[in-house]
């Protein structure tokens, strides 16, 4: 029990490295609009998404609950299950961090378990129709395609409603809308995306048998540590994402960024009330290319764009691959701790390289530019 207890502990905070990776990743999601159209100061921006994701993470409990009970069979989990998930997801967001790619967390997440699961168990322990068809990849393909829709609609009601009125004072209205609108993202994301994570963290309790599998819902403890995670990896901000989301899609002027963040909120709100574990990246981005694309076709940079696709589209199968074959090299360890820990230490030492080649980079590239 002892050893099963250490495990649990690593694979606990395993999540919670995901949920900061999660934050630190997604960063982009919340603040990119409203720095690129200078609505709020970089750093005034990550602190004030930081709080509201805080915030969020305590409106509802439905997405934890879809993932600790509607994706996988929870009665089949097991803590190798888990962990093995979980690194699939951090593996996958850090490279995606390190060439500046707004993928999906969630979708590396989800693809992690699923794919650890089925070396672990087969295919029977994976809810594949109601689960991952029903509540992944639907609206996987629905959000950001809504997003787009009600972004670009948004731009053009705007743009008419504004569009004989003098430019300096509608932008200056325009920017402090998107404290607001900006305001309401960060919040819709806290509330769906540390969710993620308590589901995940509730699936390791009920492998370890503190939660019943009929009714894995997460523990005071967990959504409070959750939130901080998250709330912290927002403020580390994935700066190199935030720059892709704000300017390399399109330039955008503060009409855009408004439109951009009020449809992203509303598409995410309205998918967090159904329990769906949406993408807030996906449904993010599509708000931001459906804003420019509506303005004129060619403000979108469609190279740029159609990389991020790619991005989406590779994300759940390359993190089950990875969740698949750390499930694979713990399990020669045996059942016991020593798999995780061994797995944990590799995990620290590369993401240390990961961001000391990066740092390196930065430093190098800073010069040239000055």
């Amino acid at each position: 029990m002892r050893g099963e207890l250490l495990t649990v502990i690593i694979v606990v905070a395993t999540a919670l490295a995901f949920d900061f990776t999660n934050g630190f990743h997604d960063t982009a999601n919340v603040v990119a609009t409203s720095i690129s159209t200078r609505a709020m100061a970089p750093r005034l921006a990550v602190g004030y998404a930081a709080m509201l994701n805080f915030v969020g993470a305590f409106i509802s409990l439905k997405v934890a609950a879809t993932v600790a009970s509607d994706v996988v069979d929870p009665g089949a989990i097991t803590l190798l299950v888990v962990f093995g998930g979980l690194v699939g997801a951090i593996a996958w967001n850090l490279t995606t961090w390190y060439f500046g790619l707004p993928s999906s967390s969630s979708h590396a997440l989800i693809g992690g378990i699923v794919g650890a699961m089925l070396v672990a168990k087969g295919p029977d322990a994976v809810f594949f129709e109601d689960g991952i068809i029903g509540k992944v990849m639907l609206p996987a393909l629905v959000a950001p395609t809504l997003a787009f829709v009600v972004g670009g609609a948004s731009i053009l009601v705007l743009y008419r409603i504004v569009g004989r009125l003098r430019p300096r004072p509608v932008t200056s209205g325009f920017r402090g809308g998107q404290v607001i609108s900006g305001g309401l993202l960060a919040l819709a994301h806290g509330t769906n995306d540390a969710q993620k994570t308590m589901g995940v963290i509730a699936l390791a309790l009920v492998a370890y048998g503190s939660l019943p599998a009929s009714d894995p819902t997460p523990p005071t403890w967990v959504v409070v540590s959750a939130a901080a995670a998250i709330a912290v990896g927002t403020y580390a901000g994935g700066w190199r994402i935030i720059k892709t989301m704000g300017s390399r899609i399109h330039k955008m002027d503060s009409a855009q960024g408004f439109a951009a963040q009020g449809a992203g909120a509303a598409v995410i709100l309205a998918s967090t009330h159904g329990g769906f574990p949406l993408s807030t990246t996906h449904t993010i981005s599509g708000a931001v290319i459906g804003s420019g694309a509506a303005k004129r076709l060619s403000a979108v940079r469609w190279g740029v764009a159609g990389n991020i696709v790619v991005a989406w589209i590779v994300t759940l199968p390359v993190a089950a691959a990875i969740g698949a074959l750390t499930y694979a090299v713990t399990r020669l360890f045996g059942t016991g701790a020593a798999g995780p820990l061994v797995v944990s230490v590799l995990i620290v030492i590369g993401s240390t390289l990961l961001f000391s080649r990066r740092a390196h980079e930065a430093a190098t590239v800073a010069p040239a530019e000055a």
